[in-house]
């Protein structure tokens, strides 16, 4: 059973601010490979084209799980999408900030295992699919701004059952850090406390009950955890 997240005082963060304290956000669409991988869907009908603004999904505390604690995949959906994420820990308000100065807003780096049903469409991100209990798991400890190079630059390596199963790049993604914080600035201010992952690759690693998990990200960390079935819901 995965700790709820209500009872966990967040990651540990050296740098202000020092504790988890406000609302995850997911970025979809922010890879290179993503448009390709949705292939016609994206000219139809009723979107006829591509995105031209960021897309975002929450991840609400019940999607939450403490350092330690399991994935869970319920009666509802028996295969998980593994998505390894870049979080950024938000230090200070960013509201309208410019491109060059949205870094500075940062208080560090963070290693996210974001897992999600299986899904055909990002368009209109279904919280079905992007929202269930346990799925979403924050790493155990945020790396400061300074001690992590160029954050669009990171390598990420994701394994199943100890072996490679996904190579990818920050460098892949269509905004940069710093622009994927100016453009969600612009219309939401991101308070001290929040994170916001800066995209996965498409088609993630497929996994189901009792596989194992690790994601790694250069100079940011590894993450741990598994994947565990679930009868009833864990969390509030």
């Amino acid at each position: 059973m995965s700790l709820p997240f209500a009872l966990w005082a967040g990651p540990r963060i050296e740098v202000t601010p020092f504790r988890l304290s406000g609302t995850v956000y997911a970025t979809l669409l922010n890879h290179r490979r993503s448009l390709d991988a949705l292939g016609d869907a994206v000219a139809a009908a009723p979107y006829k084209g591509a995105p031209k603004r960021v897309v975002l999904a929450v991840k609400p505390r019940n999607s939450l799980v403490a350092p330690g604690g399991a994935v869970e995949v319920d009666g509802d959906g028996d295969e998980l999408e593994v998505g390894a994420a870049l979080g950024l820990v938000i230090g200070t308000t960013a509201c309208a900030v410019a491109e060059a100065d949205a870094l500075g807003h940062v208080a560090g780096f963070l290693v996210v295992c974001d897992c999600t049903l299986p899904r055909a469409s990002h368009f209109r991100p279904q919280i079905r699919a992007t929202a269930r209990d346990a799925s979403c798991v924050l790493g155990a400890a945020v790396v400061p701004r300074d001690a992590v190079g160029d954050p669009d630059a990171l390598a990420i390596r994701v394994f199943v059952d100890g072996a490679l199963a996904q190579s990818t790049s920050t460098a892949e993604q269509v905004r940069s850090a710093a622009r994927l914080i100016a453009e969600v600035s612009d219309f939401m201010t991101l308070m001290p406390g929040d994170v916001l992952l800066t995209g996965s690759a498409p088609d993630g690693p497929r996994v189901r009950a009792d596989a194992c998990i690790a994601i790694e990200i250069d100079g940011v960390g590894r993450l741990e955890t598994h994947v565990a079935a679930s009868d009833s819901r864990t969390l509030a």
